[in-house]
């Protein structure tokens, strides 16, 4: 199934650009550029080269050079990201389909068996590096990594046909049902104890913090958390028919939509259990990867064209682009203040120049013909990844960089918090909809 929705209106008869003042490019052109990235830097680097063949898993730690550090825990979000990838990639390109289709079987596996609590139900958040719990790792649980086991299986479910990923996918769901949705408040409760119980206040003699696994205070609710819950239940709702799947993916949509969104176009990042807002930052990043995934789960619900939600995907783009969009470089920064939209985070980071490649271009599908903004943007977005994001050397990309595009960091490839869903994802979306817009357009 396609990742965009089918209502893009790509002008593709526009789409050329004078990106140096001496080059001239075309849809094809952008697309076989992102499509030799795509694949090179997956066969190259990330499939086999992360499988672990011995204890299972993907190694999730790779330096600059793509050397891998063995040895080390493997965490829940990591691991299912890189089962994704592998299941999208082999629903991308079907030459591939069954190697990619092993990789992504061989991620399940190890969610199904190393990650999996047979005690207490539910996946692990982190295992040692042979699959085991660590007690030194703690083991409390966390909404938004399960919310990244349901969203993994269901790809595969939906590219292979899998019985056992969908039970992977429904056993995650069903425990974060059984145990995470706030009946009362509605949406979800972040931080469990291992056997479920909802952590709602800081625990005396827990493992160092007053926080938890995202260094959230415990007791509150999050955007980070809801939209990846959100992805992951339109993911699963395409897979699985059961009416519970749909009515909480319509609560959370509506819940990101209309409450965590904000005029005149940004997420509040922390609430409480009964959504009161805690003053914080605006996340750029953030608003253009929500922008997508509320007309993605529109799409899943049944309402590709649904006015409020496209307003509100439009706002989030909009506001990123006037207060943390770098026009001279191209480039989202990471943070901005919320009262004045302006940028006090220069920094860019790989996965929002990702996200904002793929906005970019859905937000030039739907409006393009009112505006060449998106459009302008979206080029110059490639540039800057093409130019300062994108190993020169090993290939890849790096983690961060500074405003003006000079890396920040050692170049490290892969960390806990740094797989290749963002970024394989935006490049799939973006060569898709470049090669095959809708027909008339």
């Amino acid at each position: 199934m396609r990742l965009l929705v089918p209502v893009l209106l790509l002008n593709l008869a526009a789409l050329r650009h004078e990106a140096t003042g001496q080059e001239t490019r075309s849809a094809e052109d952008l697309a076989a550029a992102m499509e030799s990235q795509l694949r090179g830097e997956l066969s190259a680097h990330w499939y086999p080269h992360a499988v672990d063949r011995r204890h299972g898993g993907f190694h999730e730690e790779m330096a600059r050079d793509w050397s891998i550090r063995a040895g080390v825990s493997k965490s829940q979000v990591y691991q299912a990201r890189m089962t994704w990838t592998a299941a999208a990639f082999a629903d991308h390109d079907h030459s591939r389909r069954d190697e990619y289709l092993g990789y992504a079987r061989h991620g399940l596996a190890f969610l199904d068996e190393a990650m999996r609590d047979r005690e207490h139900g539910g996946f692990h958040w982190i295992v040692d590096a042979r699959g085991n719990l660590d007690p030194g790792l703690g083991d409390e649980k966390h909404a938004y990594g399960m919310s990244f086991v349901i969203y993994a299986a269901s790809k595969v479910r939906s590219v292979g046909g899998d019985e056992r990923a969908l039970k992977v996918a429904r056993d995650a769901f069903d425990w974060l049902e059984a145990h995470a949705h706030d009946r009362d408040h509605g949406g979800y409760f972040e931080a469990l104890k291992r056997d479920g119980t909802p952590i709602l206040t800081a625990q005396p003699g827990s493992p160092g913090r007053d926080k938890d696994r995202l260094g959230i205070a415990y007791g509150r609710k999050t955007m980070n958390s809801h939209i990846h819950l959100l992805e992951a239940f339109a993911e699963l709702a395409r897979v699985d028919d059961r009416p519970v799947v749909k009515q909480r993916l319509d609560e959370v949509f509506h819940l990101v939509r209309d409450r965590i969104a904000a005029e005149p176009g940004l997420l509040n990042l922390e609430l409480t259990r009964e959504w009161k807002i805690i003053p914080s930052h605006d996340s750029y990043g953030h608003d253009v990867e929500t922008a997508y995934l509320l007309v993605e789960a529109a799409d899943v619900l049944g309402m590709p064209s649904d006015g409020a939600t496209w307003k509100v995907a439009r706002s989030l783009v909009d506001h990123a682009l006037a207060g943390g969009w770098d026009d001279r470089h191209g480039g989202f920064y990471d943070k901005g203040d919320v009262a004045t939209n302006h940028a006090f985070d220069l920094t860019k980071v790989w996965w929002t120049q990702a996200e904002g490649l793929n906005a970019l271009l859905l937000l030039d599908g739907k409006y393009g013909r009112e505006t060449d903004r998106y459009h302008r943007a979206f080029l110059k977005q490639w540039d800057f990844i093409r130019s300062c994001l994108i190993d020169p050397r090993y290939d890849g990309w790096f983690s961060e960089t500074e405003s003006d595009g000079k890396l920040r960091g050692d170049g490290a490839k892969a960390n806990p918090w740094k797989a290749n869903y963002h970024t394989s994802r935006a490049l799939m979306n973006v060569v898709r909809t470049l090669r095959n817009p809708p027909p008339g357009h």
